[in-house]
């Protein structure tokens, strides 16, 4: 058995000696109100439907309320539940430092407002229990999830993934849906090198263990969104914004060991021969080698017509998307930063996502030769959007000073409809390419 196969089999024998097999850590800041439904709704399901002993950990993020009197009582008043007081805010911070504290050999996290159906509980963590997944998450974004919430968050969502796939080849489709699981061997490898202590913890956590080459397990979820949600929606884009720029630069320039832990830890290329042919299956890209006396493909790129017609039709169907998005993007942010950061905001969101479709859906390339270039490319057309749409509101508030919000909204249509022409000549330049 190999170090790696016995640190994964370790998932099943630690539990003998610490106990609980899964620990279930819920953050809280100021939730005097939700707290105690929340714990003991979760309590009475983990009892009747987990065949595991279990843990919940409430890890209070400094709260000024009664939450901290009040996670005390539910410790002293129900079996398996402990409470973590820190002194300092972060989402991040309060699940880094639960999961290092806990001797459980599987570790989550959920909101407080249990949004996610419970049921998906076991779903998440069974394959962790296994050893067949290292890390599992929630999704909201799969066909079969079953989600309840308003569509400006349904789609600043769909954009911040999609931007997540461009900006990081990320290939995980929900990276901050509230409902997580982690084997504890891995999380005590991968937490040292995560440097966000707020909302983006998440997103850097999976985006390392995908680069380490560990294997994350998704499960469709039931969502029905909080209304009562205290999260700042411009805040929190802004910090994630700076978070995918930094966790960027650091896996450009290699400052972080990932080649170290994917030789410790990650999963190799897959080798199965028979006869003549031989498939080869590698964790980071999508490519099926065959024999030479066999067709070759590299990806779905073959399954992408290369014609202008049906390139235009596919590049209108992201467009449009993209359209919706930083429309909602910049009614959301408007308010709060002026009309031309919020423009700027919403258009950098859009850009790269737009990129990244465009890239796959459009032109067919998949993998990461040349993504770097294609990025530039997308960055130009970027800038002349920006150009376009920043001049277009500059003319428009130079005439009229405070101009009414659907004429505003309108100019904005007509300057990117202008500048996704130009778009589209800038990537079908850069990305064009033949089958052979």
């Amino acid at each position: 058995m190999t170090a790696l196969n016995a640190q994964r089999a370790a998932v099943q024998t630690r539990p003998a000696a610490a106990g609980a097999v899964l620990d279930v850590v819920i953050p809280v800041y100021n939730e005097e109100t939700d707290l105690g439904p929340c714990v003991r709704r979760l309590h009475a399901h983990l009892t009747e439907h987990f065949p595991y002993p279990f843990r919940i950990t409430i890890a209070d993020n400094a709260s000024v309320d009664d939450t901290p009197a009040l996670a005390d009582r539910l410790a002293t008043e129900l079996p398996g539940v402990d409470v973590l007081h820190l002194e300092a805010k972060g989402r991040g911070r309060a699940l880094s430092a639960a999961w290092s504290a806990s001797s459980a050999p599987v570790l989550a996290y959920m909101d407080v407002d249990l949004s996610t159906d419970l049921a998906a509980l076991l779903p998440l963590v069974a394959p962790l229990i296994s050893g067949h997944s290292d890390l599992a998450i929630g999704t909201r974004l799969a066909r079969t999830s079953r989600v309840v919430r308003g569509a400006k968050r349904e789609v600043i969502s769909r954009a911040y993934n999609l931007l997540l796939r461009g900006a990081l080849a990320a290939r995980f489709s929900d990276a901050q849906c509230g409902f997580k699981a982690i084997r504890a061997d891995v999380a005590g490898e991968l937490l040292p090198l995560v440097r966000d202590t707020g909302w983006f913890f998440d997103t850097e956590l999976l985006v390392l263990a995908q680069r380490a080459g560990l294997r994350i397990h998704e499960v469709p979820v039931d969502w029905v969104d909080d209304p009562d949600s205290r999260v700042d929606i411009v805040a929190t884009a802004l910090a994630d914004l700076r978070g995918v720029g930094r966790l960027g630069r650091a896996l450009l320039t290699g400052a972080l060991p990932l080649t170290a832990l994917r030789a410790q830890w990650g999963r190799g290329p897959l080798t199965v021969p028979s006869g003549r042919e031989s498939l080869t299956v590698s964790p980071d890209r999508a490519s099926l080698a065959v024999s030479p006396d066999r067709a070759s493909l590299t990806g779905p790129a073959t399954q992408v017509p290369v014609g202008l017609p049906r390139q235009l039709v596919r590049f209108a169907a992201v467009g449009v998307a993209s359209t919706l998005a930083y429309l909602v993007l910049f009614v959301a942010t408007r308010g709060a930063l002026g009309a031309q950061q919020a423009n700027l905001l919403a258009l950098l969101v859009t850009a790269v996502g737009n990129t990244a479709a465009n890239r796959r859906l459009t032109f067919g390339i998949t993998g990461r030769r040349h993504v770097g270039r294609h990025h530039v490319q997308g960055l130009l057309a970027f800038a002349l959007g920006l150009a376009l749409t920043s001049g277009s509101l500059a003319v428009l508030h130079a005439v009229h000073a405070v101009p009414a919000r659907p004429v505003e909204l309108a100019v904005l249509v007509v300057a990117n409809l202008a500048a996704t022409v130009l778009r589209f000549v800038l990537l079908r330049l850069g990305m064009h390419h033949r089958r052979g």
